[in-house]
């Protein structure tokens, strides 16, 4: 065996042993696909204890490069929206814009999509390529539909495509619109995140197809749901579980904050709740529900750290600290953002605090709602 096909190996070993690859038709699928031919371009690694965060380029034949494309873990493939490897030359400190996913959660949700031979899918966010040739192993490139969002990103996956001899459908443009001229799909499945399951996703699924998605928000928790389309054109189904995250589709990503607004205003009381179980992923995907537009941060003031909620749109906000084991709140705005907190964690715990494996995502022609 040579040194990659030794690595391709021992990452399908893994990814088995792990449970994210379960079935011989994606074993088979993933086998056939080598990884590194869709990182050619190189991808960025963290620069460890770097404060801010910074990164470095792998660049193809750099050490630790073929390592790095079969290591399970998430790649950096471009920063600020238009840097590449290829473009540094020691460390960046912005902001990741595109990556290839954790090998062993491509497969989990492949196989969650739960597709039988020769169903046709649409994928949302072709990124780097990898995940649409595994599709392309087990289903045959004619039943396959991948948008990409990002022209440069789209162009260097039609290559890695090419290259290794896969010609699926390949649109570039916004995949929150889905792809209206393949339609209907027996399956969608997103490899960016939402906020809310768009429309045109429900509209372009047969009913009984199945849409797989992150669904999250601003407050930085999501979670995987695999929602059923009916045939009234809505959909529901539950949460996987397991703390999966995406970036989220550019045109759900956060507003800028702009000018903050004097903190030191405000009614202050004693809080119900501290800040402190926003550390907690379940607590916080629970939160955001009840404060969809919020933000959230943290300040220094008066000597202390502060945890701040805020919301750029209404304007509202709220400051929390904790003072010799009581935690306070100061809110202003329009609304009172940590009384809806309060209020949404609370029933949460009166119903048990249910694991959201136990929640359920429906949406319908007026919004999405998510319950326990």
């Amino acid at each position: 065996m040579t040194d990659q096909s030794q690595l391709h190996r021992q990452l399908l070993d893994r990814m088995t042993a792990n449970g994210s690859l379960r079935t011989e038709p994606w074993k088979q699928a993933a086998a056939a696909v080598p990884r590194h031919e869709f990182l050619r371009g190189g991808f960025f690694r963290l620069v460890t204890g770097s404060v801010p965060t910074a990164w470095e380029s792998v660049r193809e034949g750099d050490e630790g490069w073929l390592e790095g494309c079969y290591a399970d873990e998430s790649l950096v493939t471009q920063i600020a929206g238009t840097i590449v490897p290829e473009d540094i030359r020691g460390q960046i400190m912005r902001q990741p814009t595109s990556s290839s996913t954790v090998p062993s959660l491509v497969l989990r949700m492949l196989e969650d999509l739960q597709v039988e031979p020769g169903a046709k899918v649409l994928e949302i966010g072709t990124g780097t390529g990898y995940s649409t040739a595994v599709l392309c192993a087990r289903l045959g490139e004619e039943n396959v539909t991948s948008i990409e969002y990002d022209e440069d990103v789209a162009a260097r996956a039609r290559t890695a495509l090419g290259h290794a001899g896969m010609y699926p459908t390949l649109v570039t443009g916004d995949g929150l619109l889905g792809h209206g001229e393949g339609a209907p799909f027996d399956r969608i499945i997103a490899t960016c995140g939402v906020r809310t399951i768009p429309d045109a996703w429900i509209e372009q699924t047969r009913p009984g197809g199945l849409i797989l998605a992150t669904v999250g928000g601003w407050l930085g928790s999501s979670e995987l749901a695999r929602l059923t389309v009916h045939d009234d054109g809505t959909a529901s189904g539950p949460l996987l579980g397991g703390g999966v995250s995406f970036m989220l589709a550019r045109p759900h990503m956060p507003p800028p904050l702009g000018l903050l607004p004097d903190f030191s205003e405000g009614k202050e009381r004693e809080a119900v709740i501290g800040a402190d179980v926003l550390d907690n992923w379940t607590s916080r995907f629970v939160a955001k529900s009840s404060v969809p537009g919020a933000q959230r941060l943290t300040l220094p003031r008066d000597g202390r750290t502060e945890d701040v909620l805020i919301d750029a749109e209404s304007g509202s906000w709220a400051a929390l600290y904790e003072d010799g084991g009581r935690w306070a709140v100061r809110q202003d705005g329009s609304g009172a953002l940590w009384d809806a907190v309060e209020e949404q964690l609370g029933r949460w715990h009166a119903a048990g605090s249910p694991v959201l494996e136990e929640f359920t995502v429906s949406v319908t022609p007026h919004g999405q709602t998510i319950r326990w």
